[in-house]
């Protein structure tokens, strides 16, 4: 995925992330107005009823004008237009606020008209969260009215708000989703970078190798041609070990290139007509050089008829040199390597006697830098990468391409045209 992709995702998420934020919040301040919105009507409507039993009590008729008043939040005013028994208006508002549900704790005071003074009340503690809160001992009173009550609820906002704990702890996991999401994208975005870093780093520095490895080739070429070379065996054999270890680190280099190409999207193709037959008794022959001095065999069973395929040649090759190299490469005794060709599908396998690979690492086989773990020995040497580039260049063809493996008796690859 490209970076102005990536950057866009990224915005995306984070506009994303903002309207969740908005709409969340939005919804629990909503929610918070509606709770507070049904507290007022339950208080007004059991204020109400208090100051008509008050009324009857006191055998009087109740102004037929603000009789109750909002004050503030949580502070209310009833106007009675008589006198008041203190003791009797606290029974009333006990047993009407639990007739409207609203258990919750509160306060009272009178006022008195001989005093022009608010005569305190109590504090009255009937809600449910066992928390009393220190009384406020002298509430204001109001120069338009003559007799009257006020009542003020301390724990209005703790109330709503323990009424609203569903919705609250949605809030809360929300909040924490949408801050994983960041912190996994900061991470994501992170490691994309380090990763960019490296793959610059590798494709630098094989770039920058492969003018020493060239100018190892020719020096090592110049040298072989030597007649003082020639005649001295100890020397000319320096020389081959320095061809092939050239001829080595240039076919890794370039394996490190191609893996860079095929993860940059950047790998092209030159899909041909290939002679699938000939190419591989071709690779095939050029391994029985190195089986046979070691005592090992390999064989090709090839079909009656040639076998075709479109694909890119030199890919190809690769593919099934690095297969059989690994053949050859983790035998036990002596490498027996089978190589078979079917027509009817075509397909492609390679079989070999080897070490095998334990069935739990199969699924990581094709993995990049995975290596078989034996522990901190590893007797053949290599970067892991051999595998990961087959599997990427099967992809590329569209080529199935499958394993199978037992510990101790051998693997087969099949790859399916």
């Amino acid at each position: 995925m490209t970076n102005s992709a990536i950057r866009k995702l990224f915005v995306l998420g984070a506009l994303l992330v903002c309207a969740i934020i908005i709409i969340q919040g939005y919804y629990t301040v909503r929610n918070y107005q509606l709770k507070d919105i049904a507290f007022n009507q339950q208080v007004h409507i059991a204020l109400r009823r208090v100051a008509t039993k008050l009324a009857a009590y006191n055998e009087s008729k109740l102004p037929k004008q603000n009789l109750i008043q909002r004050i503030s939040s949580n502070y209310y005013a009833v106007n009675i237009n008589d006198e008041i028994d203190a003791n009797i208006l606290e029974d009333f508002l006990i047993r009407e606020f639990e007739a409207v549900s609203l258990n919750t704790d509160f306060e009272y005071a009178v006022y008195d008209c001989t005093s022009d003074e608010m005569v305190y009340g109590n504090y009255c503690d009937i809600g449910e969260s066992g928390i009393t809160l220190p009384n406020e001992g002298t509430l204001p009173k109001f120069k338009n009215l003559e007799y009257y009550f006020v009542v003020t609820f301390p724990s209005k906002a703790s109330v709503i708000l323990r009424s609203m704990g569903q919705s609250i702890l949605f809030s809360i996991i929300t909040l924490l989703a949408l801050g994983f999401f960041v912190y996994s994208a900061f991470i994501i975005l992170r490691q994309k970078r380090l990763s960019e870093m490296q793959k610059d780093f590798i494709n630098n520095m094989t770039h920058e190798f492969k003018t020493p490895i060239s100018s190892m080739k020719i020096a090592a070429d110049v040298l072989e041609q030597s007649e003082s070379i020639k005649n001295d065996a100890r020397l000319k054999k320096y020389v081959d070990i320095i061809k092939n270890q050239n001829i080595r680190l240039n076919s890794q280099v370039e394996k490190v290139l191609d893996i860079a190409r095929i993860e940059k999207d950047a790998l092209k193709l030159n899909i041909e007509k290939v002679n699938l037959s000939e190419l591989t008794s071709e690779i095939v022959e050029s391994f029985r050089l190195k089986i046979e001095p070691q005592g090992g065999n390999i064989e090709l069973k090839n079909s009656d008829s040639q076998i075709f395929v479109d694909a890119d040649k030199l890919h190809l090759g690769n593919v099934i040199y690095n297969i059989l190299d690994n053949a050859i490469k983790y035998y036990k005794d002596l490498p027996v390597v089978s190589v078979k060709l079917d027509a009817t599908i075509p397909s492609l396998s390679i079989s070999d006697n080897g070490i095998g690979i334990p069935e739990v690492h199969l699924n990581n086989l094709f993995n990049k830098f995975f290596r078989v773990p034996t522990g901190n020995v590893h007797n053949v040497k290599g970067f892991g990468l051999g595998l990961f580039y087959v599997k990427n260049i099967c992809d590329a063809h569209k080529w199935e391409i499958k394993v199978k493996s037992k510990e101790g008796e051998g693997t087969t690859f099949t790859i399916n045209f």
